[in-house]
């Protein structure tokens, strides 16, 4: 049996996948703000350093996987954190527990991506990201002076930090693999988890336009149980030859035809 650590596991994908891993027999470490194993806001560099100095300490042997579900949506008004969270602090995480990783020679990263199909992300953000990552405070800086209070600009914000992270994904999948640590990612479609509860109507009818259908072309959100199960297959020695995907989950060939611009 394996230990996986999960960001955002108190809530939605991650405590579902949660529940999955735990049936299956395998340990888990649920990183979170609150009512996590390890404590720890994302959204700050010394959080970030805080969790991963207590997976250091919790898995000295190693980790066998990383499922990375801690997310701020776009309706939250201070625009500077879905971007501290969703990118930089995933991406932190993700190289801060890289050596674990790297221990158990087979180990699997999952980053949950959805909105990646969207085609009114601002594009000139995820190139800033991509060419930029480090310098995450002038980045902020530029984000704060943003209009938190319009809807429309906070869910582009959202869709270019999750498009940013899939290609920040692929174009390290190949460095990690060959020191073995797969490393994948999930797009769902419209799920039914409190983050999507906290949109408007205006953010539900855009997620139900993106070409990702639910619920196999019902207007339905899905379940997470549904999306968990499908980490937690990429994260299986079945799925031990795939790596540098974006996993289309209930998606139709509109959407898989898009991973070609995720680059």
């Amino acid at each position: 049996m394996g230990i996986y650590a999960v960001t955002g596991g108190s809530n939605g994908i991650g405590a579902k996948t949660i529940s999955i891993l735990k049936q299956k027999g395998h340990e888990t470490i649920n990183i979170d703000w609150k009512r996590g194993d390890i404590e720890a806001d994302l959204s700050l560099p010394e959080g970030r350093q805080k969790a991963i100095d207590e997976l250091f300490s919790l898995c000295p042997q190693g980790l066998d996987g990383l499922i990375l579900c801690a997310g701020i949506p776009g309706s939250r008004k201070d625009l500077r954190l879905i971007l501290s969270v969703n990118y930089f602090g995933t991406i932190s995480i993700i190289k801060g527990a890289y050596d674990l990783l790297k221990q158990k020679n087979g180990a699997c990263v999952i980053s949950a991506s959805s909105a990646i199909s969207r085609e009114d992300m601002k594009t000139d953000l995820v190139d800033l990201l991509n060419n930029n990552r480090d310098d995450e405070y002038r980045i902020l800086e530029v984000i704060g002076r943003m209009d938190g209070a319009d809807l429309n600009t906070g869910d582009q914000i959202y869709a270019a930090s999750k498009y940013a992270l899939c290609r920040w994904m692929r174009r390290h999948s190949a460095s990690y693999a060959a020191n073995g640590v797969r490393i994948n990612a999930v797009a769902p479609g419209n799920v039914n988890t409190p983050m999507t509860a906290t949109g408007s109507k205006d953010t539900a009818a855009a997620l139900n336009a993106l070409p990702i259908p639910t619920k196999y072309g019902t207007k339905k959100q899905m379940d997470p149980e549904e999306i968990a199960s499908v980490i937690t297959f990429l994260i299986s020695p079945e799925a031990r030859g795939v790596n540098g995907i974006v996993m289309f989950v209930d998606g139709g060939t509109d959407a898989l035809l898009n991973t070609e611009k995720v680059y």
